[in-house]
């Protein structure tokens, strides 16, 4: 099982954001990534909402990192990480759009990407940026079947039931032979269109009983990537016993990648966790992807 970062400070979720994050620069940001890279933890993430309505920041969360500005950041400051958008909203995006954008984005870190998309549920965001809701799930579908036919294609085409295009010429594209695509979201439905759609299903704010549950109804592909996190802060330095058990239990679900979240109240502790996790863990650092 790998270890993932959840990245702080990009994303201010109530009851899970360290105190030093308030005030937190891109250089903090940046700190992380290479201590991340260096450490062999296999991605950093990064969520896409554009603008949460008032009424639900509290709960929602208010700040929400731009992930092509950050991650493409994020990977000049790398080598071996990957980049994992944790998640992109497909319908706030035509595929090509994310095929170009996010294919420039592989381009330029040396094949990273790691594309996480999900379905969304803010219908006041949807309604702000003039796209469907009420039929949001076809459209996501179509939408992933239109970016497999898109990523890493110069000149891709696709005929769909809400997307048809042809004779054009998206360059650059992923230098990826084939992106991962995970898929993100809190209920049965998400993980079934990972299943039948993409190679991941990397769910968020649900039990560890709820995902068993729900893994034990389907059969899931080979080699098809489980990214699930513990529900709360893990502390390998003062509890580390709790830490490998929570990582244990994880494993024995079939997780494949475990998303943690350190939360502190500095960055130079929150680095030193970081550090003791990638050691309690037995993590090596992976080859550098940037090597010829």
């Amino acid at each position: 099982m790998k270890l993932a970062v959840r990245t702080p400070v990009v994303i201010a979720f109530p009851g899970s954001f360290g105190s030093w994050e308030h005030d937190a620069t891109i250089d903090d940001v940046a700190c992380v990534a290479r201590a991340a890279d260096r450490l062999g933890y296999f991605h950093l993430t990064c969520s896409e909402h554009v603008a949460i309505p008032s009424a639900v920041a509290s709960q929602r969360g208010a700040r929400y990192w731009d992930p092509l500005a950050t991650l493409g950041y994020l990977a000049a400051c790398t080598q071996r990480i990957r980049l994992a958008t944790n998640v992109i909203v497909l319908g706030y995006h035509h595929p090509v759009e994310i095929a170009k954008r996010y294919g420039t984005l592989d381009l330029v870190s040396g094949g990273r990407l790691v594309l996480g998309v999900g379905v969304g549920s803010l219908r006041e965001e949807f309604d702000l940026l003039g796209a469907p809701f009420d039929d949001r799930g076809s459209r996501a579908d179509d939408s992933l079947r239109a970016l497999r036919a898109s990523l890493s294609r110069r000149e891709p085409s696709f005929e769909g039931e809400h997307h048809h295009f042809g004779d054009v010429v998206v360059d650059p594209c992923a230098v990826q032979d084939s992106v991962p695509i995970w898929v993100g979201g809190r209920t049965l439905r998400s993980l079934r269109r990972a299943v039948a759609l993409a190679d991941g299903w990397t769910p968020f704010g649900i039990t560890l009983d709820q995902a068993r549950g729900w893994l034990d109804r389907v059969e899931l592909p080979t080699r098809f990537e489980i990214v699930l996190g513990p529900t709360g802060a893990l502390d390998p330095i003062d509890a580390p016993d709790r830490t490998l058990s929570v990582l244990g239990e994880l494993a024995d679900l079939g997780v494949t990648t475990a998303q943690v979240h350190l939360t502190e109240d500095s960055l130079d502790r929150y680095l030193e966790q970081l550090e003791a996790l990638a050691e309690l863990h037995g993590t090596d650092p992976p080859p550098d992807r940037r090597d010829p």
